[in-house]
């Protein structure tokens, strides 16, 4: 299908940026990636990634996504060293749901799908070098963007201008393309360019979190903790988040809070925020911890999303993919998958239509999938009291009946793999308003309350 269109530019080169770019390559003759760092060689971090060095998490459905667009890709990983859960041994991982509600310490998942570990320097090294050994893409390294260039009457974008820095110093030049595709992240500069295009800014939906969070590399001896990952959520009365991750051959240590709470920086202090919220073998495994390199900081102040699909005019040729559209927040590990949906519905838009609506139909379709992943995060994060925003009565209704599901599956563990389904984004959060769920739900909820607590086994 290459080809069939002139020339694409993507602006960035992160995950979003580079899956589309991977779709794109099938629909254009050429695809041009402009990215503003010097990128590396090797899985390293870099100055454009800034939480990429904290605990990523790339769930089941962002998986399959990746294989698809990158056969092999996923064994690839594998050699590279990534830990993957492939055979539903619940004891293989430690979460407290909503940081109180503690999964089976043992059982297997039935209907289990893999569920990979890769650090973000490794998994976005794997896709940047696939997407490089494409014939028809190429990238810009070190090169800003600078402003859009549209046709005399402002009604489509035809290019970007941007700046190359160099040891010469700097150069700017133009790109012309048939479509510019935006994935420069949450500070993307794209309203302002549209303001000033007369397009006007989109409404920006967004729910304050004030979420701060602490990640340090961790050594362990080897084979000296046989778990995946181990992860304490948030509680109302404990605005907190610890979590322990392996990736690669090391671990990281992620320690945050949210709320406008500020978790401790000190090792000891931060390993001390486990006790009482985690096993009995995580915390023996932590006395043997060394902390490697320094201690990384990210703040994130919201879920942000900007409603480009409720815009009334927009310019053809120009798009808007991952956190540029839609930032979450990120301890429910769903940004990636979400702009490999995008990409998918990228690559449907353009087999079934043209360009000139390609924005229109691609913002509508997008907005049902954020809308999905949004919905999980916000309710989530609005169980906290710490977190201001409105809390209509259909949503305390759907938070009272996750409290009662999430209940439920310390003691059911079919309860527990459709709720991790969904979480990992393989099903739709409907599942769990089928008649039969909502009853096995209350009926664990029932067996939860006896003195024998017996874990039903997933059928």
């Amino acid at each position: 299908m290459a080809g069939q269109r002139g020339h694409a530019v993507v602006v960035g080169a992160s995950i979003g940026g580079l899956l589309a770019a991977r779709v794109l390559s099938d629909h254009f003759e050429r695809v041009s990636v402009v990215e503003r760092d010097e990128l590396p060689a090797l899985p390293a971090n870099r100055r454009g990634v800034p939480q990429g060095r904290h605990v990523h998490l790339l769930t089941q459905r962002g998986s399959q996504i990746m294989e698809r667009l990158f056969p092999g890709i996923l064994g690839q990983l594998v050699d590279c060293g990534v830990a993957v859960w492939d055979d539903g041994d619940i004891s293989k991982v430690y979460t407290a749901l909503a940081g109180k509600y503690q999964l089976p310490a043992s059982g297997y998942l039935r209907n289990w799908q893999p569920f990979y570990f890769p650090s973000r320097p490794l998994l976005e090294w794997a896709v940047r070098n696939r997407t490089q050994a494409l014939a028809n893409v190429s990238f810009l390294e070190n090169h800003q963007l600078v402003s859009l260039m549209s046709t005399a009457n402002r009604d489509r974008i035809i290019g970007v201008c941007v700046l190359q820095r160099g040891c010469a110093g700097e150069t700017s030049h133009s790109l012309t393309a048939d479509l510019v595709v935006d994935a420069t992240g949450r500070g993307s500069h794209l309203p302002i360019y549209l303001q000033e295009l007369g397009y006007g800014s989109p409404r920006q939906q967004e729910v304050t979190v004030q979420l701060v969070y602490a990640s340090q590399q961790v050594r362990l001896p080897p084979n000296h903790l046989a778990r995946y990952a181990i992860a304490v959520p948030p509680r109302p009365e404990r605005p907190t988040i610890w979590a322990l991750n392996r990736q690669e051959a090391q671990w990281i240590l992620t320690v945050g809070a949210m709320g406008g709470e500020m978790p401790p920086m000190g090792w000891h202090e931060r390993v001390c925020m486990a006790a009482g919220h985690v096993p009995p073998d995580v915390l023996e495994a932590l006395q043997d911890a060394q902390p490697v390199g320094e201690v990384a900081v990210h703040r994130l102040p919201s879920n942000r999303w900007r409603r480009y699909d409720e815009m009334k005019r927009f310019p053809s040729g120009l798009l808007v993919v991952g956190d540029a559209l839609c930032s979450f927040n990120p301890i429910y590990g769903q940004g990636m998958t979400v702009a490999g949906l995008e990409a998918l519905l990228l690559g449907e838009c353009l087999r079934r239509g043209q360009l000139n609506d390609l924005a229109s139909r691609f913002f509508d379709g997008a907005a049902k999938t954020v809308r999905v992943a949004w919905q999980l995060a916000v309710g989530a994060d609005l169980m906290l009291p710490q977190v201001p925003g409105p809390r209509p009565r259909t949503m305390r209704i759907t938070n009272a009946y996750m409290e009662r599901v999430m209940a439920a599956a310390e003691v059911d563990l079919g309860v527990t793999e459709q709720f991790l389904r969904i979480t990992g984004m393989l099903d739709s959060p409907a599942r769990m308003l089928r008649p039969t769920f909502m009853l096995r739900v209350a009926m664990a909820n029932r067996r939860r309350a006896t003195p024998s607590r017996t874990v039903v086994q997933g059928r």
